[in-house]
């Protein structure tokens, strides 16, 4: 699970295409971008229209440090088709019938819709655009609640000295889970009730003082002007004024977003530390068994008829995909890209079964790249996992990872899931790319304040804050995390497979890294203004993900093979 990040306060048939379908590769005329750090920092503000597209901007056309899409489209990729490349998008489900998507899912020409018949004998009935490993599913607990709880009627009130040498790492595992579960249920009702009470104090200060002008919607000027006539209106006014200015944005906007945060945290107590949920209960299998996979359904897009629990899947695969070229909506990284679902993802902690299983899906329905934006750092099978991603190196397929959002070094701790930890750096397969987010600010704040890093744990990054891509029913939103920065790497994957598909996937994830952009720079560390490091020293690369730089560095290695 990727925890949302609340700024504003406190087939065959498919594979023989892959392989059999020649693409028209660009001829590369163009140079490398280099020498980034003579380029001026950016002194005025992203418009609207800048931020909505900042990730596709060009370090030194834009001084946005975003990728070079739009140059790379521009003047490299042209009138060029790539071949098709399935990625798959294993997440909390994606609305397929989002107009900005619905022309870019993958659909599997094997099997007949509607008949109830595994007519590709692949194990999945109806699998149609992907399969839905969680069923009816939706909330489900943290993995450590999950440990904790399944633990405690073994180990509660035991004496340590009383635990026999069988039972030691059980028991050991069973003290962290339960001191995260105390730590993260006590930080969440502080945090809730914090929330709480500054909506309180607001709604009060907003009140008073929309009466006072007249409108609920007063601006900065207005507010500016008014001369309150008494104590507690001139507090009022002082609380107001620091909330327009610091967030930067009016105050029933403001409250709505505390609305929001409130209702996580909230939702949070209800589900994720409930010790009393069952959410397994609707998905019918034993997620300790991995031989047990007679378990899921096709429905992609959840069971949720309004579709709002697939917004965090929905906004990736727009990332990655979304239609470029019916003028509607955004447009995504890939022109060539068409999106298989696997919904394996919930609003909790995902189970490694189900993560093992639909990567050897995708895989086995001819993903040649697979994102992956979630992770947790409690893994009960982690082997399952692990045995998937060495089967989907086995299979030439890339994975890209989200590096997670507690701003921690991973190079210290360790997130599943992932090619090594820091006690075994020796990486497991050559297959996984793991991204951390950039800031669209380019300076001491190029990245993101929340995002992990890495020297050893982190290959990549790219950008990641305030991303704005589809959501549900037709919409789109600004979203922000390493749950974004990943599917535009995946995207930018999809294009190189796609015109050079000769290269492996140890080759493309090796190309993006080298044909990145580095700073000598330093920035600021874990949104910690006391904490800077050199920006080259953060991930394995030491670079921010080009797309324009990839498809050079491509193409070269593409002609010497």
């Amino acid at each position: 699970m990727r925890i949302p990040v609340y700024k504003s306060f406190l087939s065959l048939f498919a594979a023989a295409i892959l392989t059999g379908c020649s693409s028209t590769s660009p001829k590369i005329v163009s140079t490398p971008i280099e020498n980034i750090d003579s380029i001026p920092l950016k002194i005025t503000d992203l418009s609207e229209d800048e931020l909505k597209v900042w990730g596709e901007a060009d370090l030194t056309r834009d001084t946005i440090p975003g990728m070079s899409v739009q140059k790379a489209y521009s003047e490299i990729i042209k009138n060029n088709k790539p071949s098709t490349v399935i990625v798959g998008v294993i997440d909390s489900g994606v609305d397929i019938d989002h107009e900005d998507l619905k022309a870019v899912i993958w659909t599997n020409s094997d099997e007949i819709p509607g008949n109830r018949k595994d007519d590709d004998k692949n194990g999945y009935i109806d699998d149609i655009h992907g399969w839905n490993f969680l069923g009816d599913a939706v909330k489900e607990n943290m993995e450590y609640t999950r440990i904790y709880k399944r633990l405690k009627p073994k180990f509660e009130g035991k004496a340590e000295s009383s635990i026999s040498t069988a039972n030691r790492k059980e028991y050991n595992l069973y003290l962290e889970a339960k001191a995260e579960y105390e730590k993260e249920y006590n930080d969440a009702v502080k945090t809730r009730d914090q929330y709480l009470q500054i909506k309180q104090q607001l709604t009060a200060a907003h009140k008073a003082v929309a009466k006072e002008l007249g409108t609920e919607d007063y601006t900065s000027k207005q507010l500016s002007e008014y001369k309150p006539e008494t104590q507690q209106l001139q507090q009022y006014k002082s609380m107001l004024t620091q909330i327009q200015n610091n967030v930067n944005e009016n105050i029933p906007k403001a409250l709505k977003e505390l609305d929001d945060a409130i209702d996580y945290f909230a939702g949070r107590l209800d589900t994720h530390f409930n010790m009393e949920l069952d959410g397994r209960a609707k998905t019918g299998d034993d997620p300790y068994d991995i031989t047990d996979t007679d378990y899921g359904n096709n429905q992609v897009s959840g069971p949720d008829p309004k579709k709002e629990d697939t917004k965090h899947g929905t906004h990736v695969a727009g990332i990655i995909a979304a239609n470029r070229s019916n003028n509607i909506g955004i447009k995504g990284v890939a022109n060539n890209a068409k999106i298989l679902v696997v919904r394996a993802v919930p609003d909790g902690d995902e189970y490694d079964k189900d993560i093992a299983l639909g990567i050897r899906y995708a895989v086995d329905n001819g993903a040649k790249v697979i994102n992956t934006s979630f992770g947790k750092y409690f893994s009960t099978n982690p082997e399952w996992v692990i045995d998937a991603i060495k089967y989907a190196a086995e299979k030439d397929v890339l994975i890209v990872n989200a590096a997670g959002n507690e701003g921690l070094d991973l190079d210290k701790k360790r997130v599943y899931p992932n090619d090594q930890d820091p006690e075994a750096t020796q990486e497991i397969a050559d297959n996984f790319l793991t991204v951390g987010a950039l800031n669209y600010e380019y300076g001491s704040g190029l990245v993101a304040d929340f995002s992990n890093y890495g020297k050893a744990n982190v290959d990549v990054f790219a950008p990641g804050t305030k991303i704005w891509s589809t959501t549900p029913n037709n919409e789109y939103e600004y979203l922000q995390g390493t749950s974004m920065a990943a599917p535009a790497v995946a995207g930018i994957a999809s294009i190189i497979r796609g015109y050079y598909p000769n290269l492996t996937a140890a080759q493309v994830k090796q190309v993006i890294m080298d044909s990145g952009l580095s700073t000598t720079a330093s920035v600021i560390v874990g949104g910690d203004r006391n904490n800077t490091q050199k920006f080259q020293n953060l991930s394995t690369s030491g670079k921010m993900v080009n797309l324009y730089n990839a498809l050079i560095l491509a193409d070269q290695i593409s002609k010497n093979k």
